[in-house]
């Protein structure tokens, strides 16, 4: 139950880069990220995070869903109405972050159904801390 890769989007900019670790702001998201918000993120537009297992079944590279996390061991979707860990940050898990047409467009026809309920959760950030590759996620 890990942490195996982290990727950031700037703003207006399509690519995604992969980092090692990230500062995650309680309230407003990834730092550096396309999606963080300075003046407070609504419910669950913090953090998304998403099952590598899932990314590898329909054949996408890493990073290739758009979510910013990508984890393995762990069961997302039981962590929504609950509160977790990635490594030091303490989040809540708000609901599925289901594809989308823009996914699709990036991706190939057909990913919405391969990935319906299981493309990620849209979670919030409670605690400011360091988000790191290889780090843990722990149910609270």
């Amino acid at each position: 139950m890990k942490v195996v890769a982290i990727h950031l989007g700037a703003p207006d900019m399509p690519e995604l880069e992969p980092v090692d670790s990230v500062a995650a702001v309680a309230g407003k998201g990834l730092e550096g990220d396309r999606h963080f918000h300075e003046l407070g993120a609504k419910p669950g537009q913090a953090l998304t995070l998403v099952e590598e297992e899932a990314v590898e079944d329909v054949g996408l590279p890493p990073g290739g869903t758009r979510r910013q996390v990508t984890v393995r061991g762990v069961r997302l979707n039981e962590l929504i109405g609950k509160r977790f860990r990635v490594g030091e940050v303490e989040c809540y898990g708000v609901e599925l972050c289901e594809p989308c047409l823009h996914l699709e467009k990036l991706t190939r026809p057909g990913i919405i159904k391969d990935l319906a309920h299981r493309a990620g959760i849209n979670a919030d950030i409670l605690t400011d801390g360091t988000i790191s590759v290889g780090d843990s996620v722990l149910e609270r």
